[in-house]
């Protein structure tokens, strides 16, 4: 079915865009870019579908102008893209003037469409050489992360619209380290606790580090879930509490309150690296805007056969999408006027990702994926709501542009509006494309 909005319907101004990531479509075996953690995590069987990784990818290194035409194309304002800290850095300090020249050649390319370029600084391909070193957990890889920025801003910052410092951080930390989902693949609760400050450490970083450039409109990613207990019992209730914590306050306390909440550093803090505490005004350094990432909701119960957290998570009524994700709009307007409410006030806000993933196939050189077009408009829907409720809302961004790698589940997992055949590289624009250019162009 067709989008039910169209431009018109929005404030004045309002940002449409598309994002992407580089490891995801450049193709990490493309130009001199070197190896990162999850060319790493890829090689050891069982860690990615079918053995797949993102040495190839969609191939973005050399057809971005092509996928730069679909983004003027679908009628978007915006192109959300990420720079590879591998190919700017190989081996984690020297800056490769064959990386920088490439993304230099990208942000020329989203100018010359007028298209505004948001860039996110990491987006989780990090270089092998600091992998070794301990990643994230070792403090280290924070302070190269300052060597990253500079070296990025002062070749393409003059051009950028926006700048993000880190996407998505519990998925950098707790996802990668605690849970072992993600590269590097570690469930190391020390580990987990020590990335989970250090990349917010690296953050705060990364700000001072543009502000001294002159760098403005600087902001940070940060997933979402709204958490919901499976009963009302009260240890489910307090599951609830805990992966709440975990996920969504560790973050936002620690970028809006300069601390991280009580109820899980307790447990945590054992954990944490020495003198933590003085890192946090740093952490809070002022931001200009906030993004949002949002898919699903979480339902959790209590597990008190499992150490802590001590959680597990039930399966939800609603319609899934290939990810199995319930299909949940009502919890990206409930996030947003939450956090508007209760950290940021009228700091701009941007839902840097919102889409889901679906089998879709082409027949007849078509890709018909009406489900897509009505996830689209479900979630126009709630970001209309959270405006209406007083959220200062000022952007939406779908993902993906194209079908792309999609870490650890591989090429199976199609989120794009743009479906990529992996074995030729052929683009074909989906139906949902189509709706979504008519609504942003109408």
């Amino acid at each position: 079915m067709p989008i039910k909005y169209s431009r018109k319907d929005f404030p004045k101004g309002f940002t449409f865009g598309a994002a992407t990531a580089a490891y995801q479509i450049e193709g990490s075996e493309n130009g001199n870019c070197g190896t990162s953690h999850w060319d790493t995590f890829s090689m050891t069987p069982g860690n990615v579908h079918n053995g797949e990784n993102g040495s190839i990818a969609c191939d973005h290194f050399h057809r971005f102008e092509e996928d730069l035409d679909l983004v003027k194309a679908g009628g978007f304002d915006s192109y959300r893209f990420s720079t590879s800290w591998a190919r700017v850095m190989p081996d984690g300090k020297t800056i490769c003037k064959d990386g920088l020249d490439y993304y230099d050649r990208l942000a020329d390319a989203i100018c010359k469409r007028n298209l505004l370029p948001n860039l996110t600084l990491y987006h989780w391909d990090l270089p092998s050489a600091l992998a070794d070193i301990g990643g994230w957990a070792n403090r280290e890889t924070a302070k190269r992360f300052v060597d990253h920025t500079n070296a990025v801003i002062k070749c393409i910052g003059d051009r950028m619209d926006a700048v993000a410092t880190i996407n998505e951080p519990w998925c950098v930390a707790w996802l990668s380290y605690f849970l072992g989902h993600h590269a590097p693949g570690l469930r190391d609760i020390r580990a987990a606790a020590r990335a989970m400050h250090n990349v917010l450490f690296a953050h705060g970083l990364s700000i001072d580090a543009m502000r001294s450039l002159g760098t403005s409109n600087i902001g940070i990613v940060l997933n979402l879930t709204e958490v919901q207990q499976a009963s009302n019992s009260q240890s489910d209730v307090s599951a609830k509490d805990r992966l709440d914590g975990i996920h969504n306050r560790w973050f936002l306390d620690a970028i809006f309150k300069a601390t991280y909440p009580d109820d899980i550093l307790k447990d945590l803090i054992q954990f944490m690296p020495e003198n933590f505490e003085n890192d946090m005004t740093l952490i809070s350094s002022s931001i200009d805007w906030i993004g949002i990432n949002y898919y699903t909701r979480t339902i959790v119960a209590e597990d008190a056969n499992e150490p802590w957290p001590s959680i597990k998570e039930i399966k939800g009524p609603l319609e899934q999408t290939q990810m199995g994700w319930e299909i949940y709009p009502d919890g990206l307007k409930n996030s947003l006027v939450r956090v508007s409410r209760d950290y940021t006030g009228k700091l701009p806000m941007l839902v840097t990702e919102n889409g889901m993933a679906w089998k879709d196939a082409v027949l007849n050189e078509k890709v018909y994926d009406p489900i897509r077009a009505d996830y689209i408009s479900s979630h126009l829907t709630a970001a209309k709501a959270a405006i209406d409720e007083g959220v200062n809302l000022k952007g939406f961004f779908y993902w993906s542009l194209l079908d792309n790698f999609e870490w650890a589940f591989g090429y199976e997992k199609r989120f794009g509006l743009v479906h990529v055949d992996f074995e030729t590289q052929k683009r074909t624009p989906k139906a949902s494309f189509h709706d979504l250019a008519l609504a942003l162009t109408s």
